[in-house]
Formats: structure tokens, C-alpha cells, sequence
């Protein structure tokens, strides 16, 4: 998986998707989505260290089966609130 880690200030949103989904666009109604190599290409990370960086996250951004899985696992992620656009398994994280 790509972990990549934005800060702003205090805030910290992490983002992570699997490795063979950088680069791709999905549509989905009338939304259009791309895992963009900008926001998502970081380090290549763990499953240990992404639940790391989600444990400190204030808010996440994940696509793939490895990356949501992940999030499950370690119960940042309600299984049934991932979503899935075009076969890719999505899911968001905002802690207020």
C-alpha cells in the first residue's frame, strides 16, 4: 500500500491506497474520482504502519481491498460504511 501523510498545521489527514490502484480514475454516477499520484504516492508502508498513521489521523482518505481492509481491522473503519465505486472497495475517516 502507498501511505502518504498531509499536514496542516495541527491536522493531519492520511491518505492510502493500494499500489496497483495509483494512477486510476473511477466514475461513479456523476462523480469522477482519480487516486492521484500526488495525494496518494508517499512511502510503501505495512499494514502496522498504516494503522499508525490512522490511529493519529484526524481524517483519512482509502481506496483498495488491502487499504480499507486495514482500516477495518484495526476498527478505524465501520465495515459497513466503506463504500465501493467501480469494484474499488472506499472509505473516509473524519474524527471531529
Amino acid at each position: 500500500m502507498y501511505l502518504k501523510i498531509h499536514k496542516s498545521g495541527s491536522e493531519i489527514l492520511v491518505a492510502v491506497c493500494d499500489r496497483n490502484l495509483l494512477g486510476k480514475k473511477l466514475e461513479h454516477d456523476n462523480v469522477n474520482v482519480e487516486i492521484s499520484e500526488e495525494f496518494y504516492r508517499g512511502d510503501i508502508a505495512s499494514d502496522e504502519q498504516v494503522i499508525e498513521a490512522l490511529t493519529n489521523a484526524k481524517s483519512a482518505n482509502l481506496f483498495g481491498k488491502k487499504a480499507v481492509a486495514c482500516a477495518i481491522k484495526c476498527g478505524a473503519v465501520d465495515p459497513e460504511c466503506a463504500k465501493t465505486i467501480n469494484g474499488v472497495p472506499h472509505a473516509q475517516i473524519f474524527r471531529i
